[in-house]
C-alpha cells in the first residue's frame, strides 16, 4: 500500500492528497506531527533520496535556524535536524515500497488500476 508522508496542514501534501483522491488511490496518510517520526523511517528516506533532497532547505523552518545549526552540514547533522524539525522534511514523501517520491510532482503521482 502506499503511504503518503507528511503533515495534514501544509499546503502542499494537500495538494498531493487531493490528487490521489481524485484519482481514486488508495493511500495511508503518515502525519509527522500525529504519527510520529522515528530514526529509522527517516534514514530510510534518506538513503533511498540522499539527506540534500530530503531535507528542505528552503521552507520557513529551515531560514529561523541559526547560523551555527546551518554550518558544517552533513548527513548526521542533517537527519538530527529533521528529527528535531520534522518540519525540516520536504513534503510530502510518497512511498510505494520500491521507490520514494520527494515533493509534489502530479505527473509522477500513480492513478488507480
Amino acid at each position: 500500500m502506499l503511504v503518503l508522508y507528511g503533515i495534514k496542514n501544509c499546503d502542499t501534501v494537500k495538494k498531493a492528497r487531493a490528487c490521489l483522491d481524485g484519482r481514486g488511490v488508495n493511500y495511508r496518510f503518515h502525519d509527522f506531527r500525529v504519527d510520529g517520526l522515528d530514526e529509522a523511517l527517516l534514514r530510510r528516506f534518506v538513503a533511498h533520496a540522499g539527506w540534500n533532497t530530503v531535507l528542505n532547505q528552503r521552507s520557513t523552518s529551515w531560514r529561523s535556524l541559526s547560523d551555527a545549526q546551518k554550518a558544517d552540514l552533513d548527513e548526521t547533522k542533517a537527519v538530527a535536524l529533521m528529527l528535531e524539525l520534522p518540519t525540516l522534511i520536504k513534503r510530502p514523501i510518497l512511498d510505494d515500497g520500491q521507490q520514494l517520491i520527494v515533493g509534489f510532482a502530479a505527473d509522477r503521482y500513480p492513478s488507480a488500476s
